[in-house]
Formats: structure tokens, sequence, C-alpha cells
């Protein structure tokens, strides 16, 4: 064989194992996997974690680490439990001598607190976490509903009295000695409508802050992404129909939360008649209009009071709330079965087409 021909041979040679050993190292390389957790211990709902790691066991460190988290913010922001040493929404709500106490509490209570005067005010006062004399009323009576020999509604005097006591006005926060007081005795806090998607971001951001990606949180509805799947590709959620049948619709999600708030979710029936658990704050009783309102935004506390406070809007008021809104987007489902949907909602949808 002569030189040059022995050279070529050479380099081919060594570009064939070149692209062997490339081959080899992908072939070889770990690939990450699915895994899910599940856990009905905290907000009185199931938590969902979806997420992508190479061994089941780190998935695991990871999705305990939710869970505590998770643990944490509901024994903070339960408003239905005392816990031996520490004081929470439930102690905040407590009577001692007929009169509230001053209150020293963890930040993350006074930073939840702090939110809620701020939806408060971006919601006109629709979303109200003061309105906990009205809103238990109504948890007595839903308790009561689940024999349909006690089933009843609330008195409406009785309804109009609680609703005396909740001017959000009356919760005074100390920020520098995190102290909470009430200085209405006749004033409960009820954080139902935005504990569930505050806790959820709290839980995501402190995730993203640790540099874990690929995981998907979905917290009785309220659903939050950590970033998009280890192969770029971005998570498909579906909006249940109130129905039962085929979902409403499918979103893709990079980093968004999507927060879902329903007629058909919690609600007992009195004479025949469901009645829902969204009560709106003027006219006391649960909110009509609407069979479920979905909101697409990037902070899963704002989607959960969002979804609220759109429930109770006319269709006319939310569409203008939402449309001046940056990086809001919402889908409405009438009570007859009739969709509408915000400018920028079609951009979320996997089949555009």
């Amino acid at each position: 064989m002569g030189y040059m021909k022995q050279r070529i041979y050479s380099i081919a040679l060594s570009v064939c194992l070149l692209l062997c050993a490339m081959l080899s190292s992908c072939a070889s390389e770990p690939q990450k996997n699915k895994y899910s957790a599940y856990s009905m211990d905290y907000f009185d709902t199931v938590i969902t974690i979806v997420g992508y790691e190479y061994t089941e066991e780190e998935f695991d460190a990871v999705a305990e680490g939710i869970l505590a988290e998770f643990e944490e913010y509901h024994r903070l922001y339960t408003i239905y439990h005392r816990f031996d040493g520490l004081e929470n929404l439930r102690t905040i709500n407590d009577l001692v001598d007929g009169a509230h106490r001053t209150v020293t509490v963890d930040r993350r209570i006074i930073d939840l607190l702090l939110y809620a005067r701020e939806m408060y005010d971006f919601t006109d006062g629709t979303v109200n976490v003061a309105m906990g004399s009205v809103l238990s009323l109504w948890h007595d009576y839903r308790v009561l509903g689940a024999d349909p020999a006690t089933a009843a509604l609330p008195p409406m005097e009785r309804l109009a009295a609680a609703a005396k006591h909740t001017d959000i006005t009356k919760m005074i926060i100390d920020e520098e000695n995190c102290t909470v007081t009430l200085t209405d005795p006749l004033m409960k806090l009820d954080v139902g409508a935005i504990a569930k998607g505050y806790a959820t971001e709290c839980v995501a951001r402190s995730l993203e802050e640790r540099g874990v990606t690929g995981y998907i949180l979905n917290v009785g509805g309220n659903i939050r992404a950590i970033g998009a799947k280890p192969d770029g590709s971005l998570w498909s959620v579906g909006i249940e129909n109130p129905s039962g049948e085929e979902y409403l619709a499918y979103l893709e999600l990079n980093g968004e939360s999507v927060v879902t708030s329903g007629s058909y979710q919690r609600y007992y029936y009195v004479d025949g008649k469901p009645y829902h658990h969204i009560i709106h704050p003027d006219t006391l009783m649960p909110a009509e209009g609407f069979i479920s309102v979905s909101v697409v935004c990037e902070d899963s506390g704002f989607g959960d009071a969002l979804s609220t406070a759109l429930f109770c809007l006319s269709l006319e008021e939310g569409l203008a709330l939402v449309e001046s809104t940056p990086e809001l987007e919402a889908m409405w489902m009438s009570e007859d079965g009739t969709k509408t949907v915000s400018s920028g909602w079609n951009d979320f949808l996997k089949n555009k087409g």
C-alpha cells in the first residue's frame, strides 16, 4: 500500500473510531425519568408532584422536601386547627375574654396577609380575607348539609349580621414586630381564596432558587410548572370539564400557573338545588353566572385570587380586568355552557390551530 493510501486509511479509521466513541458516549449518557408522588395531608386537598430525575431516590428526596414545605404552610395558614407551640391563623381568630389578642406570628403569615390586602385593593374588595364571619356560617351549613335531612341555607339575617364584621381595615399588621391584631371581636380571617395558590407559589420559587427544574405541582387545581421538561418540551395541562366529559382545553406551560375556580368543586344541596362555596361579597350568596373560571399567569397566588374574583364579577367586568392586566389570561364557562376567552388565551393552547 502506498504512503498516500496508508495516510487516507489512517485518517478514515481515526474519524470512524472518534464517531463510534461519540455515539457510544451519547448512548450511555443517563436520561432523566418521570416520577410522581401524592399527598392528601395538607390544605384539605390532593397534592400531586410530577418531576424528572435520574433516579427514584433523587426524586423522592425532592418530593419529600416539597411536602415538608407544604406541611409548614398548612400549619401556619389553617383556620381550623391549633398546633402546640404555634401561633397560626386559627389562633389569630381565637377570642380571649371576648376579644382578639395581639399575636406574634411567623413572617410567612405576615407576608400572606400583606398580599391578601394587595388582592383586596386590586379586586376592589371582591377578594376579602376578612369575610371569615360570613364564610364560617356557610361552612357550618355545608357540613350539616352532608345529611339531606339537616340541609338548609344560612338565614339571611345571620349572614347580614356577620357581614358587618368584614372590614379588612380592622386587621392591623405590624411588620416590624410581626404581629397581627383583629380589632373587631366578631371578625374572623378566612384565606381560602388565596392560601393554596400563595403557598404553591412559595414552594415553586423555593425550588427555582435551588436550581430545581422539570417539575409540575398540582395543589387542588392550583397548577404551577417549574421550568419545562428535560427534553425542552412543555407541560400539557387539561382544563377540567365540569360535565366530566372531554377537557375544555389543553394548555402548554413553561413555568406558568393555571388555576380554576368552579361551582362544581364544593357544594351541597338544599331542596334539590346545589349551593357552592364561592360566596359573592355583595349578595352573601354563592356567585351566579359561571360554572368555572380558569386563569393563566406567572404567579399561582395571583391566579388563585383572580380566579375567585372573576367568578364573582360579571363577564364584562372580568374581561376588562383581565385585558388591562399584563400576563393574565382567562377562560369563562357560563352556566349555559358558553365559553369566553381573553385575547391572549389561545397563545397557551396546545393545538393552536
